[in-house]
């Protein structure tokens, strides 16, 4: 969509950037930086699993590698104020971290933030550089790429994913969030509302913007949709402007998603929030079982075109096919290790909140098999003393998310 006029004014020099929105965009971010998550003292709230390298290992592969990497290297391409890279610092002790972005506003508050936190003191190295993800040549490999809300504000997409692949470790992951368009309806109309009230710069959009949604009818659809939506997202001033005043963006279909995947040379290697996409969360009876005797592309297809509220992608991408490890045979299981899922809300207990802050709740036989497993993560499950009840109760363990496992003979390709 078109630049919003308030910095429409801002030209290109002879030392044109990599992407030609990267001037534009990091004048916005200046002036509100992005995301508006308040600084404090200690570590950030909660966890996010997605920014816990352990976890995305196990939910893309199925398994753990039998051994750690010595040195874990992440990249957090597009950091903003640094909410992300807390969470990379924190969940992933030991790790060296570099974290761009364009916006040394934005940046400001990352360093401050992640100072505060104490998130630079969990990491073997912490680099915060004023940089474009598109000008890392002599950077990487990255074990782990996190870039969440950035390609879809490049000019042109496309080199932003490349320039990524390139500093992917051969079996790295990458992890994105992009726009999707039919969930956006009533922001692109609220966007090109704004854009014809605030021609010119003599207008704080801000308050167009905050004033729009007091104006107009309650019976409004786009009124409507905020209220319900988005107002609490979009309570701080940094954020509101994020969704309706940003400058330059490109939302996308599944099609157009996969097509871009497809010409970075990667392959998509899973959704971050998969429930999200399973036909079981729209239909029942005759339905669900047509649904789910199609290919899981067309799955998705389906869910996209029946839940018209979906506004974003978030994703994995990866350099080769993954084929998910499958725990389906008893004795191969119980002759594996384990470990304990990082991102639990409340453990030891059995009433735990899970790494999507879903409440659990573990048998009583489950929690103390967890709880043997973290007292002896070197020996096989089926060692601990559990009998014929190993297999049973670690299964039940992994489709909590409660357990981790490990594959003795490597991560499968």
């Amino acid at each position: 969509m078109p630049a919003n006029s308030d910095f429409s004014n801002y030209h290109l020099d002879e030392d044109r950037p990599s992407d030609a929105a990267t001037p534009v965009v990091s004048a916005f971010y200046d002036r509100f930086p992005y995301p508006g998550d308040p600084l404090q003292d200690g570590p950030p709230p909660g966890h996010n699993w997605r920014w816990c390298y352990q976890s995305v290992l196990s939910a893309v592969h199925g398994c753990l590698p039998a051994t750690d990497h010595q040195v874990l290297r992440i990249l957090d391409a597009g950091c903003g104020t640094g909410v992300s890279t807390d969470y990379l610092c924190h969940l992933n002790p030991g790790a060296e971290v570099l974290a761009v972005d364009i916006s040394p506003g934005a940046l400001e508050v990352a360093r401050e933030r992640l100072q505060r936190s104490g998130g630079e003191h969990q990491v073997k190295a912490l680099r915060q550089e004023q940089r474009s993800l598109l000008d890392l040549q002599n950077e990487g490999p990255f074990d782990y790429i996190n870039s969440v809300g950035v390609l879809h504000h490049l000019n042109d997409p496309i080199s932003g994913l490349k320039a990524l692949a390139k500093c992917l470790a051969p079996d790295g992951l990458l992890h994105l969030f992009l726009y999707a368009d039919a969930g956006r309806w009533e922001i692109h109309r609220t966007q090109r509302a704004l854009n014809l009230l605030a021609q010119g710069d003599k207008h704080d959009r801000l308050k167009l913007g905050r004033d729009l949604f007091q104006t107009l009818p309650e019976s409004n659809r786009l009124r409507q949709s905020h209220e319900k939506r988005w107002s609490l997202d979009t309570a701080a001033d940094a954020n509101f402007a994020d969704m309706y005043l940003h400058p330059q963006e490109t939302s996308y279909e599944l099609s157009s998603l996969m097509s871009l995947i497809k010409q970075a040379g990667l392959h998509f290697a899973g959704f971050s929030n998969p429930d999200n996409w399973s036909p079981k969360r729209l239909l029942k009876g005759d339905l669900l079982k047509l649904a789910l005797e199609l290919p899981a592309m067309q799955q998705w297809q389906l869910v996209e075109q029946l839940d018209p509220d979906i506004s974003h992608f978030e994703f994995f991408l990866s350099h080769r096919p993954i084929q998910q490890k499958i725990w389906d045979q008893d004795a191969e299981l119980i002759q594996a290790k384990g470990l304990r899922q990082r991102c639990l809300w409340g453990w030891p207990s059995a009433n735990l909140l899970g790494p999507d802050f879903e409440p659990l709740a573990l048998s009583e036989k489950g929690l103390e098999l967890m709880s043997a497993i973290e007292k002896a993560p070197d020996i096989p499950i089926g060692g601990l003393g559990f009998g014929d009840q190993a297999a049973g109760l670690a299964r039940e363990l992994v489709e909590l998310r409660v357990l981790l496992l490990r594959c003795e003979g490597g991560l499968m390709p």
